[in-house]
């Protein structure tokens, strides 16, 4: 099953970090395009809320990648200096952690989302419903559960190190 989860978390991930990129990509050359026609006296409406709503989709759908590929800074202080079976129980319950926060975290998410769709809120100048966005990132933090899983998987098997 870890192998499996493995190779479904790689692909996964792999996929929605591209969609950040793409979206980080179009954030530039938007505020690049905006800024010029500005210059020229024609700036593109609603280019502040596209952008906005882009940048959720960068930071929501890159964070699993990072996170399958330990792409975080941390300090091993104290970890360097335990024995590898206190490392490891240390490792797990911060994974353990993070599930839990991740979850909570998809959890609002997918009720914001819900709360925004049922009422119909967009974006005051281009009309651009918002929901979509907060659905995207909520099923983004809901995998990086998974990827914590993985993680507690990878620990345990002795395939983390």
């Amino acid at each position: 099953m870890g192998r499996l989860l493995g190779q479904v978390l790689k692909v996964t991930t792999k996929i929605l970090d591209a969609v950040g990129g793409a979206a980080l990509t179009f954030m530039m050359l938007l505020t690049v395009t905006d800024v010029i026609l500005r210059a020229a006296g024609h700036p593109l409406v609603g280019t502040f809320e596209v952008v906005a709503l882009s940048l959720a989709l960068v930071i929501g759908f890159t964070i699993p990648k990072v996170s399958f590929d330990r792409g975080h800074i941390r300090v091993d202080l104290v970890i360097e200096v335990v024995s590898k079976r206190t490392r490891d129980v240390m490792n797990t319950v911060t994974r353990l952690i993070c599930i839990a926060l991740f979850a909570i975290i998809t959890y609002n998410l997918f009720s914001v989302a819900a709360e925004l769709r049922a009422s119909g809120e967009v974006s005051p100048t281009i009309q651009l419903p918002a929901y979509p966005f907060a659905y995207g990132v909520a099923v983004c933090c809901g995998i990086e559960c998974f990827v914590f899983i993985f993680d507690i998987v990878k620990i345990w098997t002795g395939e983390y190190e």
